[in-house]
């Protein structure tokens, strides 16, 4: 005889939500949290969380297998679904288009919890109007090594350079090692103008604070703290305000008043404080509908940078090749061009140092992959003690449903002749090498010029400020 499915059900503002499995362990190292925990954390932050999502398409990013498990994206909205849950049509750059789930009320966000939706990935924009983004979204993320109080000096230099253009930001700690700053806008700009205006005001903040700051999409040459320009593109989400994340304290990312920035911890901020913070204190992102601000400035900043040379930005890998963009690859590996089947050429452009990268791990399992590093280490001890902090690249990298990290180390620092040679990667389990392979493939056999794959140095939008 089957075993009976244990559940538990909700009533939650006048509607019932089953908890199915409400025991299940969400968090078993070193926070214990089960399901039913997550679903009570959401309902007591209810009114905070649904402010950032309320009337927003989400992502529905499941960790079915708990925040250890591998999460997987949903972008469609399950087929089974009470039927008081709205849905709305989006396009994607691909072409494709997806009905995604809008959670308006705290029913639909314990509906969500119990999908395994530890995070929220709300879209920026409103369900009234999908082509034109009502956030600007800043996500700091600094490299390894960087401290929390160089984040929290960016974050403060972002703040004075909004202020001077007339915006507001509202700034959250993003439950890992970096900072949100949202800022909200008119909705009268499409994302790439948007997107542009975020690309002119990281490179604004990369020259008032050139040590601390970068605006450089390739991690090869970042240094600092990361401004992610790319966030604004279309499709691309962020976990929202009060999101639980996925490491082992069961962090939050948490809305803070300015004032807080200088000397918060971020570790402070859990799934077991932030409820009595929100009793307490209210939610410091309250009154973050009241004035939405303008882009004129900014893009009239975008539009000086143009004309000064700077143009656009790399884009994410799985978007097609925009006008004006320069070669989408990395540095270390941007040596030459081909036009049509002739010879090799070289890059008019000024060609960027190459990096001496090796990948030394790929695996849907981060832990592995770091265990796949610390072996590489051992195998190569003399290596291993000449590397800085920040020569160690951990990636992110999404497919077209899931995640896996890849590990590279920069040898720029190893004496050539002590460089050792690019090996199979141990371990080697990168979700999207058949699918690349196969479209190799293909592009060999037509003869034109291979697009970006999943596997390029794109950063996951399940990764921010990571």
């Amino acid at each position: 005889m089957a075993k009976e499915e244990s559940s538990e059900v909700l009533s939650v503002e006048g509607r019932e939500v089953r908890i199915t499995h409400p025991e299940k362990l969400y968090f078993s190292t070193q926070a214990r949290v089960s399901k039913l925990d997550l679903v009570r954390y959401y309902l007591s932050v209810a009114p905070g969380a649904l402010s950032g999502i309320r009337d927003r398409p989400i992502v529905l990013k499941r960790f079915v297998n708990g925040a250890e498990g591998e999460a997987f994206y949903q972008k469609r909205a399950p087929a089974q679904r009470p039927e008081w849950l709205r849905t709305v049509t989006l396009s994607f750059p691909s072409g494709r288009t997806a009905e995604e789930l809008v959670v308006d009320d705290a029913a639909g966000l314990a509906w969500v919890a119990n999908l395994g939706c530890i995070e929220l990935h709300p879209h920026p924009v409103r369900s009234r109007d999908l082509e034109h983004p009502d956030e600007l979204r800043i996500d700091l993320d600094p490299v390894p090594g960087v401290s929390w109080a160089d984040v929290c000096r960016v974050a403060i230099e972002v703040q004075a350079l909004l202020d001077e253009l007339g915006l507001r930001g509202w700034p959250k700690t993003s439950g890992s090692r970096g900072i949100h700053v949202n800022v909200r806008i008119e909705p009268r700009w499409t994302f790439t103008e948007v997107r542009r205006a975020a690309i002119a005001l990281s490179r604004a903040v990369e020259r008032r604070a050139p040590a601390l700051a970068s605006s450089k999409w390739w991690k090869e040459e970042r240094h600092g703290v990361f401004l992610d320009y790319n966030q604004n593109a279309k499709d691309r989400t962020t976990c929202s305000a009060y999101s639980v994340r996925p490491v082992p304290d069961a962090r939050v990312s948490t809305p803070l008043r300015w004032s807080e920035v200088p000397d918060c911890n971020p570790a402070d901020f859990t799934i077991f404080t932030v409820p009595k913070r929100f009793a307490e204190t209210g939610d410091p992102h309250a009154e973050m509908d009241a004035a939405p601000g303008s882009l004129e400035k900014l893009l009239e900043l975008a539009a000086r940078d143009e004309a000064a040379g700077l143009g656009d930005a790399p884009w994410p890998p799985h978007f097609r090749k925009m006008e004006g963009e320069g070669p989408r690859v990395a540095p270390s590996r941007a040596r030459s061009t081909r036009s049509g089947s002739g010879p090799v050429k070289p890059l008019a452009k000024k060609t960027r140092v190459k990096m001496p990268l090796v990948v030394v791990a790929n695996s849907p399992d981060k832990s592995a992959a770091l265990a796949g590093l610390e072996k590489w280490k051992s195998r190569h001890p003399q290596v291993a003690e000449l590397l800085a902090v920040d020569d160690v690249l951990v990636d992110s990298m999404r497919g077209r449903s899931s995640t896996w990290t890849r590990i590279r180390v920069n040898l720029r620092h190893v004496p050539e002749e002590l460089r050792p040679p690019q090996d199979t990667p141990d371990p080697d389990d990168d979700p999207t090498r058949e699918w690349r392979e196969r479209s190799a493939k293909r592009k060999s056999k037509t003869g034109s010029e291979a697009k970006p794959n999943a596997g390029s140095d794109s950063h996951s939008h399940s990764e921010d400020g990571a």
